[in-house]
């Protein structure tokens, strides 16, 4: 198996391209010459984006729940968060789009997230498809013994373009940024 040279790992996105447009992930193996599933698995590890951050906070769950659920509330807590419209009617449901504009890293993003699946005060999980971050991001909430509540927050997806060059800063600027949106959280919820 061949081993490409630690600095053109991964390579930037437009060498990752053909005459005929973007080049697929088992192309893009193929042509190292790996062909194995670990190379898949090595692949995911370098270019996925997986990151998972949690707090306890000292509220009940469907108090925390509903707070950080609620759209509405992204531009309190969310420091990277600008603005936020929603797309479709309220209340928020599986289906429903909520459109977002953050600043990420030094860039202005705009997003708009599909809730795949929302279980009020338990889960909730709102994709994107499009742009240079495609991501899911998961909420989940569980109560703590002593009456509280532990949020785990969750932004997972391979970033395309730029993103997908840049991902393995991405991902610890993300954890940076997530941790300090929860403690943020906390500290709104907690007051």
């Amino acid at each position: 198996m061949t081993s490409p040279p630690s600095w053109s790992w991964p390579p930037p996105a437009d060498e990752c391209r053909s005459q005929s447009g973007p080049v697929t992930r088992r192309a893009f193996l193929l042509s190292f010459g790996w062909t194995s599933p670990a190379s898949e698995r090595a692949y995911r590890v370098i270019v996925a984006v997986d990151v998972v951050t949690s707090v306890v906070i000292a509220r009940p769950r469907d108090v925390v729940a509903a707070y950080a659920a609620d759209p509405d509330n992204a531009t309190a807590w969310y420091a990277n968060i600008i603005s936020v419209e929603w797309r479709s009617p309220r209340p928020l449901a599986i289906g429903t789009r909520v459109a977002f504009v953050a600043r990420f890293l030094g860039r202005r993003l705009a997003y708009t997230y599909e809730i795949r699946d929302y279980r009020s005060g338990d889960r909730l999980v709102m994709s994107t498809d499009a742009g240079p971050y495609p991501m899911t991001t998961t909420y989940e909430w569980q109560d703590t013994a002593d009456g509280g509540t532990q949020m785990l927050l969750r932004n997972s997806g391979e970033p395309a373009g730029f993103g997908r060059v840049g991902a393995p800063v991405m991902a610890a600027a993300m954890r940076r940024a997530n941790r300090k949106d929860l403690d943020r959280l906390k500290t709104i919820l907690e007051t």
